[in-house]
């Protein structure tokens, strides 16, 4: 049997196609309301790189509790962007600032931030050098 060919120059066809147009119809009722499927089009594709994002960010905040480095923090910061496009990851957000350290107007003090970042990219850059040498 001979795998379904199409012309690079028409319409895809078959069960891609199928996928994409309902994911452009659930944009444009779901989404901010695009009027046109290229606006939808880049809706996708913007909620698509914040969901990456916050994933890989979440992964990597997972993999810093282990490590050296800021981890809760990382996590904080990857549900946070996955907040806006899923609901979970905002449940999720509420559990893990409750993790954060936090002054007395419960918000987390940017020494605390800048200290973690701090603190990160000096153990980043030193494992990459005894990684190269």
């Amino acid at each position: 049997m001979e795998p379904e060919r199409r012309d690079p120059e028409g319409p895809p066809h078959g069960d891609l196609e199928r996928l994409r147009e309902a994911a452009y119809e659930a944009e444009l009722e779901t989404g901010e309301r695009e009027e046109t499927p290229s606006a939808a089009r880049s809706s996708i594709r913007l909620r698509l790189v914040r969901m990456a994002v916050g994933f890989t960010l979440l992964f990597i905040g997972v993999v810093l509790l282990i490590l050296p480095g800021p981890g809760w923090l990382c996590i904080a910061g990857g549900l946070a962007i996955l907040a806006r496009d899923v609901a979970w990851a905002a449940r999720a957000l509420e559990k893990v600032r409750s993790r954060l350290p936090k002054d007395s107007d419960g918000n987390v003090p940017k020494s605390v931030v800048v200290g973690s970042v701090v603190l990160m990219l000096a153990g980043a850059a030193a494992s990459l050098w005894l990684w190269l040498s």
